[in-house]
């Protein structure tokens, strides 16, 4: 049997392993297994912690949750596809991420769409946040809860980035995310999709000059090593969501289903406060790693992308939304 053979084999048997004791009851006890990529410090992390406690604690532990972090069980993209077959029960994605499955999401990576994060997490908490998380259940993903994932910015290797010209000539990593890829391309860099696992050593030998993210992946990625130019331009607020295969959230009872939202919902509260300390702490060790941090003028930014925006408009099923989103 070939490598790649055995690795697909192996793969497989540990998803059916994984479906079958994610549906086993013992002594009255359900176990649903949640994969992520993110490693075990990062806030995200944390928050998901905080998911498990609640629904322990809510369900008087009747339900609890397997956690595996760190990539384990393979990328975003791969585990969201594991959750449409029901090898795994939830994930925490990118709403990137999820775009390329559920297209109402791509209206949450529109940059500079929300003009706040509060005005952000108004939407999200909202009527329309709720809705977006329902619908993606006619892709078999059902929505629990949204995570704060900052603001995404640019950082480079040997250029400052202070306008959008010094973007020409830049290779900039970006998710395998169509806003994302138009969006540099739109400012004048040349956007090149490239897997987050690859990034480090890419950066390294020079293969792209930087890439774009939010601060605790920035620093958590240890990207600050290689690149020493933080442009806080701040161009998207992508929020992270906690999503659900609909393979499980079917076989809950309607009282099973209440405490896992309402734990997902105390989770998403909790991971706020942690995404903060996060990104305060991340600052420090940017300063103590002599990177330099540019606060520069958004507007040029906001300009350069407004093509993006009025493209988006002509799309149908992103008119509304995005006309629902700026009434907020």
């Amino acid at each position: 049997m070939s490598f790649i053979k055995l690795k697909v084999w192996v793969f497989g048997s540990m998803c059916i392993a994984l479906l079958w004791s994610s549906c086993r009851y013992d002594s009255g006890v359900k176990t649903l297994y949640l994969a992520h990529s993110l490693p075990r410090n990062h806030a995200v992390h944390k928050g998901i912690l905080r998911f498990q406690y609640a629904l322990d604690s809510i369900s008087d532990s009747k339900l609890k949750l397997k956690i595996f972090p760190d990539g384990q069980l393979g990328s975003e993209r791969e585990v969201l596809e594991l959750l449409q077959i029901g090898s795994i029960a939830i994930t925490k994605v990118s709403a990137a991420a999820m775009s390329n499955f559920a297209p109402e999401y791509k209206v949450l990576g529109i940059p500079y769409l929300f003009r706040d994060k509060e005005h952000l997490f108004d939407v999200l908490e909202g009527e329309l946040g709720e809705s977006l998380l329902e619908r993606s259940s006619a892709y078999l993903l059902r929505g629990l809860c949204y995570y704060d994932a900052g603001s995404r910015s640019f950082y480079s290797r040997k250029k400052p980035i202070y306008k959008p010209d010094d973007l020409r000539g830049m290779k900039i990593r970006v998710m395998n995310h169509q806003m994302s890829i138009a969006m540099v391309n739109e400012l004048g860099g040349s956007a090149t999709p490239m897997a987050y696992g690859e990034l480090y050593t890419a950066l390294q030998q020079g293969v792209v000059d930087g890439a774009e993210n939010n601060p605790p992946s920035f620093v958590s990625s240890r990207h600050f090593e290689v690149c020493k130019y933080y442009t806080l331009d701040k161009h998207s607020l992508i929020p992270d969501v906690l999503v659900m295969s609909t393979i499980y959230w079917d076989k809950l009872s309607e009282q099973e289903k209440t405490w896992v939202k309402s734990a997902a919902q105390i989770s998403a509260q909790a991971q706020k406060m942690y995404w903060k300390e996060s990104v305060d702490e991340c600052f420090e060790i940017l300063k103590e790693n002599n990177v330099t941090v540019i606060e520069p003028d958004l507007e040029p930014f906001r300009s350069g992308v407004q093509p993006i925006i009025e493209d988006a408009k002509n799309d149908p099923l992103m008119k509304p939304l995005i006309e629902e989103i700026l009434r907020y």
